[in-house]
């Protein structure tokens, strides 16, 4: 089976490097032509993954039509491009396993939806799960979820991509593994905020756990089951994301915390923190809904502008006491 990768970032060339494995043929589509010629010229994603030593079986191209002979593509755009990446493919009919992570901006939609729409005749999965792509270019161990409604499609899809460092479990919970990954990106925004701002490692691990109690509330709203959100691509995620600087919207929370403008860092950073474009839609999917989300509203607070990191630290300390629970 040959494997397109759509997205030549970070995770989109590890996950070609997985795709590649036992010198499977791997065409990676990348919009920069400097990655294109560098991943071709010495095998080295030096923009976006540097110091990894690709597999020569990854070819990369700027022509999306070079990816038609693929029998299967891993979509690893932005959540927010992903739309008008797909409506430029023509025909667009092969499998699609969706690797971004966050809620289209503009309709509020999640991305298994959106690519319903810009691709109705394609066969659709998710892929989520705590992943560092420098980790998983490198080959050590690593779980994930791959959700599709049709498990012999799931099947079939992991018997493309899976490699023994790279564990997959399948799931038909496409909606429960979408919002595990959207959502944990706000809540390692919040998690940044409390470690630049020095506030702790006891509010870290509370913001955590309240956290994934606003995870769940609205994953269960939306049909996730709690399987799903306890697992890989939603507690498993959210462990993650939420302790490391090699996480985009951690390192982003981080320096929001030390007191930078959340404008300022998202005009200057060269990688894309997707929880910064998904907490304002799902701050107003929550209210539309009646979801109690007040970190995610916390974090959407800062991201907008409308308040600093001592009115939101105020705002939710002097939010009534209640009982524990969901």
């Amino acid at each position: 089976m040959k494997v397109g990768v759509i997205g030549g970032g970070a995770w989109g060339t590890a996950l070609a490097q997985v795709a590649s494995a036992d010198g499977r043929e791997t065409i990676l589509w990348a919009l920069e032509p400097e990655v294109v010629d560098a991943i071709n010229g010495r095998h080295e994603n030096r923009s976006f993954l540097p110091g990894i030593a690709l597999s020569p079986a990854i070819r990369a191209t700027a022509d999306l039509s070079e990816l038609d002979p693929c029998d299967v593509w891993l979509v690893v755009t932005p959540a927010q491009h992903m739309r008008a990446v797909l409506e430029r493919i023509p025909g667009c009919d092969k499998p699609l396993v969706l690797c971004a992570k966050g809620i289209e901006e503009k309709r509020g939609q999640l991305l298994h939806d959106v690519a319903k729409e810009a691709c109705p005749g394609a066969e659709i999965a998710v892929l989520s799960g705590p992943t560092f792509a420098h980790e998983v270019a490198k080959g050590l161990p690593t779980a994930v979820t791959l959700a599709a409604e049709d498990r012999q499609l799931a099947e079939r899809l992991r018997a493309s991509i899976a490699v023994p460092t790279f564990r997959i479990y399948l799931s038909d919970d496409v909606a429960g593994a979408e919002i595990g990954g959207a959502v944990k990106n706000v809540l390692a925004i919040a998690c940044g905020v409390v470690e630049g701002k020095g506030l702790g490692q006891n509010a870290r691990a509370a913001l955590v756990a309240r956290g994934f109690a606003e995870m769940t509330r609205f994953g269960l709203a939306l049909g996730a089951r709690p399987e799903t959100l306890t697992g890989l691509s939603g507690l498993g995620d959210l462990v993650l994301t939420c302790s490391s600087t090699s996480s985009r919207n951690y390192s982003l929370g981080r320096r929001i915390g030390e007191g930078r403008s959340a404008a300022e860092l998202l005009s200057d950073r060269k990688t894309i923190a997707e929880g910064a474009f998904t907490a304002p839609v799902l701050a107003r999917l929550a209210r539309e809904k009646g979801i109690d989300m007040p970190v995610v509203d916390a974090v959407d607070a800062l991201i907008s502008g409308r308040a600093n990191v001592d009115q939101v630290l105020e705002a939710l300390l002097s939010r009534p006491l209640k009982s524990e629970g969901i």
